[in-house]
């Protein structure tokens, strides 16, 4: 975790440096701020400051006796490594899903009367990737 909030300090660091410069460098070339790229260095460069600082407080700010696997010398990968659950390798229905949440996505950006269609189709593969071990060659007993 030490290792991550440097990390992140040094990425704010750069996007401050950026900023600076990039402000500089437009004020030689016209004589004038461009807003859009100093805006956009400062707040990356805040955003990474935010969570440097958060990882910072929740490492300062730890349950009592606990140490990330990440921070001990004499840690394995599996300490690091929580069950995550049970996930269907061989499921069609995230595939399914991604197609119908492109369908939705085409009809905001083309025309509106596709979108009822494409919010069927979504809630009609979450359901089936959600009840998929409920039913078929796969029902767990």
């Amino acid at each position: 975790m030490k290792a991550n909030i440097a990390i992140m300090w040094i990425i704010a660091a750069f996007f401050f440096v950026c900023s600076a410069v990039y402000t500089y460098w437009a004020i030689i070339d016209t004589q004038e701020i461009e807003w859009v790229g100093t805006i956009t260095f400062a707040l990356a460069g805040a955003m990474g400051a935010m969570i440097a600082a958060y990882l910072w407080w929740s490492v300062m700010r730890p349950v009592k006796g606990h140490v990330y696997p990440e921070d001990r010398l004499d840690a394995e990968i599996d300490d690091g490594d929580p069950e995550l659950g049970h996930f269907a390798p061989w499921s069609w229905w995230p595939i399914a899903l991604a197609a119908a949440i492109s369908l939705f996505v085409l009809g905001i950006a083309v025309s509106t009367f596709v979108l009822p269609l494409g919010l069927v189709l979504i809630v009609i593969t979450m359901v089936g990737w959600v009840f998929e071990y409920y039913r078929g060659n796969f029902v767990q007993r």
